[in-house]
């Protein structure tokens, strides 16, 4: 069984590490400051996240399963903004339907985000990801139906 995620001090100062990293417009390969309001207080709420794409399609994946992003995401319809350095994208993110988001959620774990070199995803899946997942990258497509139920994939589109 996974164990539960919860953001510790560390996480809270990779976070904000990131987030000023891709504030300034450094690159990052596909990450990327996520802005949505918070659901309780209305305020700009900014979490670094990585973009995964397929073709010319474009994904968020709640790895860590339902954490405050996707809280805030749901209770703001949706409605977000995707920030790099001076570039700031208004979007929606549309959750996917469950059968439709193992296959992203799979691909995402396979592949990790797009151009980062494939020594450093593997480590970060190994020692950051998998600890929170019920599947490995070699698990059958029903177990990540499954764990997609809990992992919630959200398609990006430009407003």
């Amino acid at each position: 069984m996974a164990k539960p995620y919860r953001a510790g001090w560390a996480v809270r100062m990779s976070n904000a590490w990131m987030r000023t990293v891709l504030r300034a417009g450094l690159p990052m390969w596909t990450f990327r400051v996520l802005t949505v309001p918070g659901r309780r207080s209305g305020r700009a709420i900014e979490t670094p996240v990585a973009v995964f794409e397929q073709g010319d399609r474009r994904y968020l994946v709640a790895s860590y399963g339902t954490v405050n992003w996707v809280r805030n995401l749901r209770a703001a319809r949706g409605e977000a903004a995707l920030r790099h350095g001076k570039h700031v994208e208004t979007v929606t993110a549309v959750e996917l339907p469950t059968d439709r988001a193992a296959g992203v959620f799979r691909a995402a774990l396979v592949s990790g985000p797009p151009r980062v070199p494939k020594p450093i995803v593997a480590l970060y899946r190994r020692f950051f990801v998998l600890p929170y997942l019920d599947v490995g990258v070699d698990s059958a497509p029903e177990r990540f139906l499954d764990n997609a139920r809990t992992h919630p994939v959200f398609e990006i589109r430009s407003a």
